[in-house]
């Protein structure tokens, strides 16, 4: 065992399932081009409902990474999970096998799990009795299936986890697999967040709590981060898949590599069950933290991934955590809000925000906020509206923040072999 932070750790592959595009090029083309991923909901008859809008996973077909049977008795959070993995391998060109299984882990995090499956087998038991229900319904609904499945479906033996910090969970998975890398726990961590919750239950929850955009007659323009005339989030469905790998590792395999991560922070606001807290502190404290891990002075962060949610609360609160943390430098980086195209994908969002975190840093290319057309006073940096932008990209971080006070901030740099963190 080596001594805790003795390894660095690189990205080496990227996969994921999005509204916007079922794989890494498709998703990453469509944040670049400004793509809307958010219409009306298909899934079930939302016309009841107070949103009649989401970020659905379009042309998924999960027969394409597992077989049928198997599909059947997997809830499409997990599904999702599975083929961004099985994606994010072949990105990485890591195959596992006897010799490296036990060295090779994996935690996805989910806020929700298989709520699908819980209101169909609530369903099969109000109508026909509790005999009826279906003996796949627990490991088909608990929420750390997804890393379960994924790691039976890929044959990795090695830590194994499901972090399930609401809309933090994504980040915080991969978070918790940088550690185990760069502790020697394993020498390589698939990490990520996945998320399938657009269903009635789901959507009736959210907006009974008013935290859902019901701009449901311009679902094109309903996610709007930073914007004065926001009125909630969208939910988005999908999932975003890392491959984390000892940098020796990888260097002695001859991967590709999109970037090194370097720091980790979280914190608690110890504040309110959904609202942040004022001004930002507790999210402020995660971007320090992060800094501090990753040995990064303010002036060296080019990009933010912001968690950027197109609520009231948020968008002010994370606004005023950036300039806390990083002080004038605030006002000098790009920021940008990837869920104004994907929606919010709760417990998948810090997957997906963090291939998208990586991807620019590789590119050399920033997403743009769309939909940012009359900025809200209080929320006055750089958000990147409309349009992509080119820029040299050392340095970015990602943001996310969840129900119960969990705020995530992770580091991530441009690759060099020599050290220089």
């Amino acid at each position: 065992m080596t001594d805790y932070k003795s390894n660095r750790v690189v990205v080496t592959g990227v996969g994921a399932i999005t509204p916007i595009g079922n794989t890494q090029r498709e998703y990453w083309e469509g944040l670049l081009s400004g793509r809307n991923g958010i219409d009306y909901i298909t899934a079930f008859d939302a016309s009841l409902h107070a949103c009649h809008i989401a970020g659905e996973v379009k042309d998924f077909h999960p027969h394409d990474y597992m077989e049928r049977k198997e599909a059947r008795r997997t809830d499409r959070f997990a599904q999702f999970a599975i083929a961004a993995t099985k994606q994010a391998l072949a990105d990485a060109q890591l195959v596992i096998n006897e010799f490296n299984a036990e060295q090779i882990g994996v935690i996805i995090g989910s806020g929700v799990g298989g709520i699908k499956v819980l209101e169909d087998q609530q369903t099969v038991y109000l109508d026909r009795g509790p005999d009826r229900c279906s003996p796949f319904m627990i490991p088909m609904m608990i929420a750390n299936m997804a890393a379960g499945l994924t790691a039976i479906h890929i044959g990795a033996k090695g830590p194994n986890s499901c972090s399930v910090t609401a809309c933090a969970a994504g980040s915080n998975a991969i978070g918790d697999a940088f550690r185990l890398v760069q502790g020697g726990y394993a020498q390589a961590m698939i990490c990520g967040g996945c998320e399938a919750a657009v269903t009635p239950l789901s959507l009736a929850g959210f907006a009974a709590a008013r935290a859902l955009s019901t701009r449901n007659d311009d679902p094109t323009h309903a996610c709007r981060p930073f914007d004065r005339d926001r009125d909630g989030f969208v939910m988005g469905e999908g999932a975003g898949i890392l491959i984390l790998e000892q940098m020796d590792h990888a260097l002695k395999r001859r991967a590709r590599i999109y970037a090194e991560i370097i720091g980790y922070g979280m914190t608690c606001d110890a504040y309110h069950i959904t609202s942040p807290i004022p001004g930002g502190i507790g999210a402020a404290r995660a971007i320090q933290l992060a800094l501090k891990d990753g040995n990064l002075q303010p002036e060296m962060v080019d990009y933010i991934n912001a968690h950027g949610t197109s609520t009231q609360a948020n968008d002010v609160t994370e606004t005023a955590a950036i300039k806390k943390a990083l002080g004038e430098h605030a006002y000098k980086i790009a920021i940008s809000s990837t869920k104004s195209m994907t929606g919010h994908l709760l417990g998948g969002s810090g997957g997906i925000e963090a291939v998208a975190t990586v991807l620019t840093i590789a590119n050399d290319q920033i997403p743009p906020t769309i939909n940012l057309q009359n900025p809200e006073p209080e929320c006055d940096l750089d958000y990147v509206p409309s349009s992509s932008r080119t820029a040299k990209v050392e340095v970015a971080l990602s943001n996310s923040f969840g129900f119960g006070g969990h705020n995530v901030t992770l580091a991530f740099k441009k690759f060099r072999s020599e050290n220089n963190n």
